[in-house]
């Protein structure tokens, strides 16, 4: 058997999330019936990550085992003849067969755009949550700078997470932006369920001045979810990337750095 890993992009505007789901849309379900197509056969396709409705991925990860001789240079334009426009494999690579796009992932990179502006934009309104009023962003970093390090998450996790244990090293939390754009990128070894979501609900609600900058070790001390912001919508999240100990992200066929839509949009207030 050889052992596949794809990397995929993908607008999970109308997805139901990345996992197979009886009667649902998914990530995972496309792929899956695009390979029984091209392959000839059922395969077992295993995630870097699990994302929601609505969130999209520049580079998530999935491997798969199969007995089909179909060389990898060939699968990538294979699989896209067969796939919806909203999902695209960029890469296809045979790996050795301990590989396992989740269990061998040492870190995610998420990022979260935000667009302030008095009026939405239908050209950002899939890929970011607007926000009519600005924010203080200079009290939303002084908040994220205390949220970095390893701490238990409880109170950034929703209900319904099935992780062991809810610590997590939290490598990088920063925003920036400029032109009525503000984008939030967090990096770790591991997230858990909704956690980027609940962190930037909870930054813009300092932003807003509802919550203080120190009110985030308040917040990590209880472990408890009604103490955090609420949850950021989805269509601001895009799974950037996943680390497995190689130092760079993927790129194209073609040497071209992946970017979503909204990378080379500029917005002025």
């Amino acid at each position: 058997m050889r052992n596949i890993k794809l990397v995929l992009a993908y607008d999970g505007t109308d997805f139901a999330g990345f996992q197979v789901q009886p009667g649902k849309r998914t990530v995972q379900g496309e792929l899956t019936a695009a390979l029984a197509k091209i392959l000839g056969e059922e395969v077992k396709v295993i995630g870097a990550g699990r994302t929601d409705a609505g969130v999209h991925a520049r580079a998530q990860v999935v491997n798969f085992a199969t007995a089909a001789p179909i060389p990898t240079g060939r699968l990538s334009a294979a699989l896209n003849s067969c796939l919806p426009p909203d999902l695209t494999v960029w890469q296809a690579e045979e790996v050795p067969a301990d590989f396992h796009a989740r269990y061998a992932a040492q870190g995610k990179t998420y990022r979260y755009l935000i667009h302030q502006a008095p009026q939405p934009s239908p050209f950002l309104r899939r890929y970011s949550w607007h926000l009519p009023r600005p924010l203080d962003v200079t009290a939303m970093q002084a908040a994220a700078a205390q949220l970095i390090g390893e701490h238990d998450f409880s109170s950034f996790c929703a209900a319904g997470g099935a992780a062991k244990t809810r610590v997590r090293t939290l490598r990088r939390l920063t925003l920036g932006g400029e032109g009525g754009l503000l984008l939030v990128e967090a990096a770790a070894d591991g997230f858990l369920y909704k956690m980027v979501r609940n962190l930037v609900g909870t930054l813009v609600e300092v932003g807003r001045g509802a919550f203080t900058p120190d009110d985030v070790q308040r917040i990590l001390a209880g472990r408890d979810r009604s103490l955090a912001g609420p949850t950021a919508p989805p269509q601001g999240l895009i799974l950037w990337e996943v680390d497995y100990g190689r130092g760079r992200g993927p790129e194209t066929p073609g040497g071209v750095a992946l970017t979503p839509p909204w990378a080379c949009v500029k917005i002025t207030l």
